[in-house]
């Protein structure tokens, strides 16, 4: 009995996703629990794995489409996968009659003067590929009779086709998109991930859910906030004596490795709390003051930046807060984060030194109202007390919007963080 394949609860405030990519051919064997389909979403990519063994036998929804919660996006048949070469061989050796009536038949006839008149090629008889790979030949000019199939029994996959589109440089692609009108045509050609050129010159890639969701959130972020930036440096030498001495003892004891987002978290806390309008949220005409610490934590991964949050931060000691974020950056680099990692949070810290930035602007996460930017600790010459030493600095940014935060709170906030980073001890006071 054939099941169908549905786009599960994505989530909350999630309704729709993107398909990413099929992990599994039509007609290849599958068993229950194996991932089927890799799905995106705003936030995070998961998986929908198979309910039970048997076949995959149809694909519905192919690589780059949108889809809905509870929507087909394919089905499941019975069997094992494995007869279908053999059953092909015995219906052309036992009923060859068949197939010539339908040659013959007026409607397949009209489709395909239809297709001629597109400009697509005739597919030859016998060639088994779905109906995304028969267009993705069609848009490139290929026959898929001289394809050689990688699926089972013989069947001709996408990534069969891609392969000699990238093998032909692209092929007929370029002609057919000039010969195209429509602009909504132009969006599939995006899709394609063969080469732009025929000198191999240029590719384009189709962007992630993600990648579009961040392009996204930051331009609205740029357009629907009053965004300034401020800047102050920090002394890190206390920090770095204080984790000098104790980094190794902290680990032995706790387990967690001693690093400067525990120091920036208790600071941002204890600095939040003295000014609640940064840990604020603007809606409409109200501002909503939150009274708890979710503090978000940007981490970069190769599908774009992410920020999980660590929840209750002013609840958590030192270890706890580094044992948090260790754990979250790890499930953030191996796709695992859940939708309740990254829900809410009220207050972000983007570490850019991390990379070697020596500053930057960071931008708002909204509905956030302020967002704190480390960078890289370097030496430089400063004045202490009349003489010019050489210190471990780091400049600081708070990105803030101003149509809730002034700019003379604006400056404090930083101020405060300043002062706390450069003398630790007042963390454990604040704490």
């Amino acid at each position: 009995m054939a099941v169908e394949i549905h786009v599960p609860e994505l989530g909350e405030s999630v309704a729709d996703a993107t398909v990413g990519r099929w992990l599994k051919q039509e007609g290849e064997a599958v068993k229950s629990g194996d991932p089927l389909v890799e799905l995106e979403t705003d936030k995070i990519n998961f998986e929908v794995e198979a309910e039970q063994d048997g076949v995959l036998e149809s694909i519905a929804k192919s690589e780059g489409e949108t889809v809905g919660v509870g929507e087909v996006i394919g089905m499941i048949g019975e069997g094992d996968g494995t007869p279908a070469p053999e059953e092909t061989e015995e219906e052309e050796a036992e009923a060859p009659a068949e197939e010539q009536p339908q040659a013959e038949q007026p409607e397949p006839e009209a489709e395909e003067t239809t297709e001629e008149a597109d400009g697509h090629r005739e597919v030859e008889d016998g060639v088994r590929a779905s109906p995304s790979v028969r267009k993705l030949a069609q848009e490139y000019d290929i026959d898929l009779g001289e394809v050689s199939g990688s699926g089972s029994g013989g069947r001709v996959t996408r990534e069969d086709v891609e392969r000699l589109i990238r093998e032909q440089g692209s092929g007929g692609a370029p002609a057919r998109e000039a010969e195209r009108p429509a602009p909504e045509e132009d969006g599939k050609r995006e899709a394609a991930p063969a080469p732009a050129a025929e000198d191999g010159r240029e590719e384009r890639v189709r962007l992630s859910r993600r990648r579009l969701t961040i392009a996204q959130r930051l331009v609205e972020s740029q357009q629907n906030s009053a965004m300034l930036t401020t800047f102050n440096e920090a002394d890190m030498s206390a920090v770095l004596e204080l984790r000098r001495r104790r980094k190794e003892q902290f680990q032995e004891r706790t387990g967690a490795r001693l690093g400067f987002m525990s120091f920036f978290t208790k600071a941002s806390v204890a600095a939040l709390k003295a000014f609640p309008k940064v840990n604020a949220e603007l809606q409409d005409k109200e501002l909503v003051l939150k009274h708890y610490y979710d503090i978000g934590v940007a981490v970069s991964t190769d599908e774009g930046l992410v920020v999980p949050v660590v929840r209750d931060a002013d609840r958590k000691n030192f270890a706890e807060i580094e044992q948090t974020i260790a754990d979250l950056a790890t499930k953030a680099r191996e796709g695992k984060l859940t939708l309740e990692d990254l829900r809410g949070g009220t207050f972000t810290i983007t570490n850019g030194g991390i990379f070697g930035s020596l500053v930057s602007t960071p931008i708002l996460t909204l509905p956030q109202v302020a967002i704190l930017g480390m960078h890289k600790i370097q030496e430089r010459p400063v004045a202490v007390d009349g003489q010019v030493e050489i210190r471990p600095m780091m400049y600081l940014a708070l990105s803030y919007d101003h149509r809730v935060i002034d700019g003379a709170e604006a400056v404090s906030f930083l101020v405060r963080i300043k002062e706390m980073i450069e003398d630790p001890e007042s963390l454990l006071l604040e704490g």
